[in-house]
């Protein structure tokens, strides 16, 4: 095997003390069930995968990237009715993000991108908190938002370890797959035709919306469909890794003058 030099965990201090990257990227996972079918490791190898991928095609492309290792854990509160749903709460989650955002603004980076593969963690606030208190520029991607294309793969829209998030995991991992196991990932339906329709939030327990922890019927994918997903993902991302590699930090930043 190669090393490669968009992944910090190939890399060597000899190596670092050449040159900074210009951006890092920060993934975070999560370890709770994903139906009867996928293992417990799905949102952290989605966001391994997705994060290595991106990185990857940047650095062919000029960029100035490193990507860091995937941070496994995330919030769950809503899903504790289940084993080994390994939560931090939002408040924990917050904190190691200051923390490791702290460490790379001692080693001079100025720009970090959070790759998000982990619908509980509600980074959008925590940058709003940390604003202001730090001289590193944070980019927030939820991969799992992209919908440009959606259908044009997918049967139908999913939640939670349904054909899109199966499909990306067969084609990473076919062997922690067992399709034939899963659930069809039917949702218990609301009571409230406000939270129906979103005019009202609430945080849903995970344990009475669902049989087996899905949601979204998974028994269409296929490992080509997560392939031309992952595709999809990389071309609407990559060329803006780039750009933000190439665009310096001055007063205006981020931007145009």
């Amino acid at each position: 095997m190669t090393k490669s030099p968009w992944l910090l965990s190939d890399l060597s201090y000899r190596d670092v003390k050449e040159g900074l990257p210009q951006v890092a990227m920060l993934p975070f996972g999560a370890t709770e069930p994903h139906n009867l079918h996928l293992p417990y490791a799905t949102d952290t190898i989605e966001a391994d995968l997705i994060a290595g991928l991106l990185c990857q095609r940047a650095h062919e492309r000029g960029a100035s990237i490193v990507c860091l290792p995937t941070i496994p854990y995330g919030t769950e509160t809503n899903q504790q009715g289940f084993p080994f749903a390994m939560n931090l709460q939002p408040s924990t989650v917050l904190a190691v993000l200051r923390d490791l955002v702290l460490s790379l603004e001692k080693t001079g980076i100025q720009k970090c991108v959070i790759l998000n593969s982990h619908g509980g963690n509600a980074f959008k606030g925590m940058l709003r908190e940390l604003f202001g208190q730090t001289r590193v520029h944070l980019f927030l991607i939820n991969w799992y938002a992209i919908k440009e294309g959606y259908s044009e793969i997918f049967a139908a829209q999913e939640d939670h370890a349904g054909e899109m998030e199966t499909s990306l995991i067969l084609y990473a991992r076919p062997d922690l797959v067992d399709l034939g196991q899963a659930d069809e990932g039917s949702n218990r339906p609301l009571r409230f035709e406000a939270v129906q329709k979103g005019w009202v939030e609430i945080t849903r327990d995970w344990r009475l919306l669902t049989t087996n922890s899905g949601s979204g019927d998974p028994r269409q994918a296929t490992a080509e469909k997560g392939k031309a997903w992952l595709e999809r993902i990389a071309d609407k991302l990559v060329p803006f890794l780039v750009e933000l590699s190439t665009s310096p930090v001055d007063e205006h930043f981020p931007f145009q003058k």
